[in-house]
């Protein structure tokens, strides 16, 4: 695949300034509506569904966005709770409409089982955008720590905080896409002034667990759901899966809290990352969304198992 050598902002090996994240911050344009393809679809799940405003973010002459979780109506403080999270990378398109099919065609069947949470589209700015970033090149997904620098972050973890003793499972919806290559990985190198070392973008779903608590059979039980409904990236030559290496089929690890990852924020027993592909030639749109349904469905699953 073909990438840039040289980033169109900023100077080689020189980190951003606050001038040069305002060049990138020019060149971003909305290309869809968060309020046609989100808000509206949460409009229509109200009636079977607790849905709450959780935040608010004000981006100036962008606009400001409401931040919307969707809960299981009855919401039972005697029963154990899980968080879905969708769109912290906001271009990661199945985030968030898998997170949306969930409610819409699944959730119903774990009220009074298990009470869930789930946060759609967590960074619709960058939804609309199609990007990675929020407004201050920042990744929302490296950031779920305290003080953090991303109000996106922030909001989340205001959200869940009263009730997070209470998770047992937190499954965070991402893609790994061919613009990770082309886009946001020379974007991140030239903001940090450090080279773009190209890599291989795998060709299916995987899953990216927490080092420090990797709930294998946890894993392997999402893997398998996923895999009847599309296929899963093997591990490249070197027995990796973007640069991590490969510790069961599917399955990286990352260190959550750490790297201030959204999946390590309530401090549940069970928690993974989803990576889905929507470039591949193998699947569609439509998969995606519904590779995403599966994985969460799989994860109440395991967790109401045991």
């Amino acid at each position: 695949m073909a990438t840039q050598s040289v980033y169109p902002v900023g100077t080689p090996g020189t980190p951003w300034s606050d001038a040069e994240k305002a060049q990138w911050r020019a060149r971003q344009h909305k290309q869809r509506s968060y309020v046609e393809d989100v808000l509206d679809k949460i409009d229509l799940l109200r009636g079977r569904f607790d849905v709450r405003e959780y935040g608010r973010l004000d981006y100036a002459e962008d606009g400001a966005y409401a931040l919307f979780a969707i809960g299981s109506r009855g919401w039972n403080d005697d029963l154990p709770a899980a968080l879905v999270s969708g769109g912290v990378h906001g271009y990661e398109t199945s985030g968030v409409h898998g997170a949306l099919q969930f409610v819409d065609r699944h959730l119903a069947a774990y009220v009074g089982r298990i009470n869930v949470l789930v946060a759609p589209c967590v960074s619709p700015w960058a939804y609309e955008r199609i990007h990675r970033w929020n407004p201050f090149a920042i990744d929302p997904n490296r950031s779920f720590r305290a003080d953090s620098p991303a109000a996106e972050s922030a909001a989340l973890m205001d959200l869940i905080a009263p009730l997070r003793s209470r998770f047992v499972l937190h499954i965070d919806l991402h893609e790994t896409t061919d613009s990770d290559e082309s886009e946001f990985r020379p974007a991140l190198a030239a903001r940090d002034g450090k080279p773009f070392e190209p890599d291989a973008i795998p060709d299916g779903f995987y899953l990216c667990a927490d080092s420090a608590n990797p709930q294998p059979e946890f894993q392997q039980a999402v893997i398998a759901a996923v895999a009847k409904v599309t296929h899963i990236a093997p591990a490249d030559a070197k027995g990796e899966i973007i640069g991590s290496p490969v510790v069961a089929p599917g399955v990286i690890e990352y260190a959550y809290r750490q790297l201030g990852l959204c999946a390590g924020i309530t401090g549940a027993r069970c928690t993974t990352t989803t990576e889905v592909y929507p470039d591949s030639p193998r699947a569609t749109p439509e998969q995606c969304n519904a590779a995403q349904a599966a994985a969460v469905c799989a994860a109440l699953d395991f967790v109401l198992a045991r």
